[in-house]
């Protein structure tokens, strides 16, 4: 079946998630970055929080609680999160291109509400998508497969016609085996190359 349809994830592949510079320009340095990251991405309740299931205040206290000495860095390292996830410069001329060319372009990422809104000046690609999922609405996270069946439903999608593009590649073996054509983020240029490979280029803007 022809590729009609190219779902991505966000960060990785369109945007950076740049938690350690972010964290940096906050005055915080390498030896609290990785403590910070530790007792914060690396725990269940980073998780949590992506799915929507616990408030801010409950994954602040979480994350405490996994280096209780930290708790005041971790307060302020995640009190405002504006800038931590930044557009990479291609995103909106490969998403219109895209468009442009006939494809519909769609979305599947992992994100909590508060990096949504804090970050959401930055994702200045996502106006120009179909739609999509996140996860903090969703109730789930990759790689769950019924998260992208809630994509598939709700954006009435056939995975056979699907392109799934993630940096991920235990998301893209999941998108796999639901019937999607999977492609693993390394570069820009191999993204466009994998693309080629299944006849899609985006077109001109």
């Amino acid at each position: 079946m022809r590729i009609t349809d190219i779902v991505f994830d966000i960060g990785g592949v369109l945007a950076d998630f740049r938690l350690k510079e972010f964290l940096m320009e906050k005055g915080f340095d390498a030896a609290m970055i990785r403590r910070i990251v530790k007792a914060s991405v690396l725990t269940e309740y980073w998780g949590r929080f992506e799915r929507g299931e616990i408030s801010e205040e409950e994954t602040l206290r979480g994350f405490a609680q996994a280096d209780p000495a930290i708790a005041d860095e971790l307060r302020e390292a995640y009190s405002n999160v504006s800038g931590m996830l930044t557009a990479r410069d291609y995103a909106i001329p490969l998403v219109r291109g895209l468009k442009a060319a006939g494809y519909g372009v769609w979305y599947l990422s992992n994100y909590s509400k508060k990096a949504y809104d804090e970050c959401g000046s930055s994702l200045s690609f996502m106006p120009y998508m179909d739609g999509g999922v996140v996860s903090f609405r969703a109730g789930m996270t990759k790689p769950d497969p019924n998260v992208y069946r809630l994509l598939l439903a709700d954006c009435g999608l056939d995975p056979a016609a699907c392109a799934f593009v993630d940096d991920t590649p235990e998301n893209v073996d999941v998108a796999r085996a639901l019937g999607f054509t999977g492609i693993v983020f390394t570069s820009y240029e191999g993204l466009i190359r994998a693309l080629a490979r299944l006849g899609i280029a985006p077109g001109e803007i």
